[in-house]
């Protein structure tokens, strides 16, 4: 069957540096958080015939551990005010799905990537709705993750910001009952990694619009007609377009002539 969709590509700068920089930061922050925080839950016991003083390897763990988690609630600080000042596909707003084409998308995405029903790829210029809901929930995850760390260091840290964290040690009843759910959200994030990644693999895969290398160089590509006829449609990036691939995706970087 012969297909008549346009194969006028445009390139399109979708992600800032900061917002790159931002998430490789970040996920170098949760992979060295995930293994020292799996260590210090579950320590190996070692055998040394030295002095327990030459062998201080839990205590540079810890270190690692303290250090990254400083570095994790800057680098989350920092985009959350990027939200608020950087382009259209990084906007808080995007974050809600209140509107009827945002909520119309969610379940687009649903059907393709959870239900399987549906065959036909929800095209975006920034991440589809279902993504940034998603996203607004490691959100929250990371702040929790932050002030529980931060309130479990207090007991053993001299400085005066641990300290401002101690009111979440009542909240659960006792440290040990705190560290249960922080470990628990460790593994909410090793689950969501392992799908982010799967899917991140399986969209520039399946659509060819440069869903890996734009959080790299930051541009993404899409059909010409697709972006006029989505941008009317009033959300912060080109709205949901349902449409089958050709056969063989066009692998062009500029309008042709």
């Amino acid at each position: 069957m012969q297909n008549n969709s346009s194969h006028d590509y445009q390139r399109v700068y979708v992600w800032e540096q900061p917002v790159r920089w931002f998430h490789w930061i970040n996920a170098l922050c949760v992979i060295a958080l995930g293994v020292t925080g799996y260590v210090i839950a579950h320590p190996p016991a070692l055998m040394n015939s030295g002095d327990a003083a030459d062998s201080y390897w839990f205590g540079k763990v810890r270190f690692v551990h303290f250090t990254t988690a400083y570095l994790f609630m800057v680098n989350f600080l920092f985009r959350l005010y990027w939200a608020s000042v950087g382009n259209k596909y990084t906007h808080w707003r995007n974050y809600f799905p209140i509107t009827k084409p945002q909520l119309k998308q969610v379940f687009a995405v649903l059907k393709v990537d959870i239900f399987q029903s549906s065959d036909l790829p929800v095209h975006t210029l920034g991440h589809n709705s279902m993504a940034y809901f998603t996203y607004m929930g490691t959100g929250l995850l990371t702040i929790f993750q932050v002030l529980s760390g931060f309130a479990l260091y207090a007991s053993m840290s001299h400085s005066w910001f641990p300290q401002l964290f101690n009111w979440m040690v009542p909240l659960f009843g006792s440290e040990q009952n705190l560290r249960v759910f922080h470990y628990a959200a460790l593994w909410l994030f090793i689950v969501f990694t392992l799908i982010h990644v799967y899917l991140v693999f399986y969209h520039d895969y399946v659509e060819g619009h440069g869903v890996l290398s734009s959080m790299v160089g930051g541009w993404k590509f899409m059909e010409k007609e697709e972006i006029e006829s989505a941008e009317p449609m009033g959300l912060s990036g080109p709205a949901m377009i349902q449409k089958p691939h050709p056969a063989t995706p066009p692998v062009k970087t500029r309008p042709v002539i």
